[in-house]
């Protein structure tokens, strides 16, 4: 069994990353599938009806508010995992990640296969919101149990994985959906039973982190490891702060897509598709390049929010669909780096005892943000103008999130003694 580790103490220089301690040995690839697995499955959550919304919203015409209704089946689990992933950040602390993984994993199976038999439209909504808070402990304790197995930078290397696995598999789950609703509306949902042959490999395989041995294991910035600490509130908070707005910039794009095509005049929704595609194999160039590259978080961060403002200015500016098309990579090539270093930022911060409620708020986090993208969007064109000018605010937003983010990078640099450099050297 792997030995867990504490969390490196936040870095300061890009050398500074502190040298891994490789997890290796027989049942280490089984085991972060099964992580990678479980991470995916609130994407599931997001995307997989997406394609059968016109079939739902047809079949449930005659109901009262079936124009809200319909669209917040799609979007209220990620409402739930928002708001309630600290809470179950709490919960893993309190009751262990693996039991509480296991439990989430099959009580999702049955919510989320509930709407093949129910015929109300607002328990159907309702399913979905319950949905949404298995989908908190499921997110918050894979992303625990990624910080208690490995650390270093094979933890980061995994939690970039975490961004890539998401980003195929929307891409996958939105395949799947759409071949499935041929079948009729209810079909894609017999999708959420796979998790029931998750459940029992999570139990059998996946072994229960000991605290005892962070109890044992120095840490540089703790003096007395055993010791009552508080949580980092303070030190989390401006993470969790750079993530919402990180996630906004994040998932705009893709949200998106389709109506700024649709405003140059694409309405192919097979070329919308191609066009979606192709930016999402950029998130997962953009999670490798993290992954490879061995920088810390904070030396990437000013590079992804860069990106993203660049991304979101040829998007702002573009004359032709093309070009909007490539303004769309930049950006998302930007998010696939942002996203794996915002979460290893906070990893960063948060020992052992702590690693469940920090992981939590940095997921609820993550998940307001993807929330609030589309209110955002619309709040903004309605100030500006159109769709297009709105991307140029958030073009302006993100280039501003930028410069702070290099000053904060040249301050902490500059802090940073000259012997101690030389050693990182």
């Amino acid at each position: 069994m792997p030995v867990p580790v504490p969390p490196p103490p936040p870095s300061t220089t890009d050398a500074s990353v502190p040298t891994e301690q490789v997890v290796t040995g027989p049942g280490h690839r089984l085991r972060l599938t099964l992580l990678m697995a479980g991470a995916c499955l609130p994407i599931l959550g997001a995307v997989l009806i997406a394609p059968v919304l016109p079939q739902l919203h047809d079949h449930f015409a005659a109901v009262r508010g079936v124009d809200v209704l319909v669209p917040m089946a799609l979007t209220i689990p990620a409402l739930s995992l928002a708001l309630l992933a600290p809470f179950a950040g709490v919960l893993v602390d309190r009751l262990g990640r693996k039991g509480l993984l296991v439990t989430a994993t099959v009580v999702y199976a049955l919510l989320g296969t509930a709407p093949l038999w129910l015929d109300s439209l607002g328990a159907i909504v309702a399913s979905r919101a319950l949905v949404g808070v298995t989908e908190a402990a499921i997110m918050t304790c894979s992303t625990t149990l990624i910080g208690d197995y490995y650390s270093g930078r094979q933890r980061d290397r995994y939690l970039a994985m975490q961004t890539m696995c998401a980003a195929i598999s929307a891409t996958a789950f939105l395949v799947l959906g759409g071949a499935a609703g041929s079948a009729g509306w209810r079909a894609p949902f017999w999708a959420y039973a796979m998790s029931l042959l998750l459940a029992p490999a999570m139990a059998a395989f996946l072994p229960r982190p000991r605290s005892d041995e962070h109890a044992k294991a120095s840490s540089p910035t703790v003096s007395k490891p055993m010791a009552r600490r508080p949580f980092p509130w303070r030190a989390l908070a401006g993470t969790c702060a750079l993530t919402v707005f990180g996630a906004v910039l994040f998932y705009t794009l893709q949200v998106e897509m389709s109506f700024l095509l649709d405003d140059m005049g694409v309405s192919n929704s097979g070329v919308i598709g191609l066009a979606t595609a192709i930016t999402s194999a950029a998130i997962v160039v953009g999670s490798v390049v993290f992954a490879k590259a061995g920088r810390s978080p904070q030396a990437w961060l000013p590079t992804a929010f860069g990106l993203c403002a660049l991304g979101f200015a040829v998007v702002w500016l573009a004359p032709n669909p093309v070009l909007l098309t490539l303004g769309a990579v930049v950006n998302c090539l930007g998010g696939g780096i942002m996203l794996p270093s915002l979460l290893t930022l906070a990893m960063s911060k948060l020992h052992y005892a702590d690693r469940g409620r920090g992981t939590g708020l940095w997921t609820g986090s993550f998940f307001l943000g993807q929330f609030l993208c589309p209110l955002v969007a619309l709040a903004l064109t309605s100030a500006v103008g159109t769709l297009s000018n709105a991307m140029g605010v958030l073009a302006l937003a993100a280039a501003a999130a930028t410069a702070a983010l290099g000053l904060a990078a040249r301050t902490r640099t500059a802090a940073v003694p000259e012997p101690m450099r030389q050693m990182a050297d």
